[in-house]
């Protein structure tokens, strides 16, 4: 039953083992979500932890990562050119 016609929207969190949301999205009821992004992220995540590296935009897992420092990532975005 609707209560003032209101609708929950879906949220997902992803919390880190310190307690911190570390990724947090909610989607429109218009817009379905995607598994494979959920443990692109998770997995992100968890390549982060274990290396201390930067995963990119788009990274997915067994690609590079690369140096959370303005000089050291220009290796990773001259490999990337």
């Amino acid at each position: 039953m609707l209560v003032n016609d209101s609708v929950a929207l879906r949220g997902l969190f992803l919390i880190n083992p310190k307690g911190k949301v570390a990724y947090s999205v909610v989607h429109d009821l218009a817009v379905g979500r995607s598994v494979e992004e959920t443990l692109r992220v998770l997995r992100a995540f968890q390549q982060v932890e274990k290396t201390g590296e930067v995963c990119p935009a788009n990274w997915s897992e067994g690609k590079k990562t690369m140096k959370a420092d303005p000089v050291k990532s220009k290796e990773y975005f001259s490999a990337a050119a």
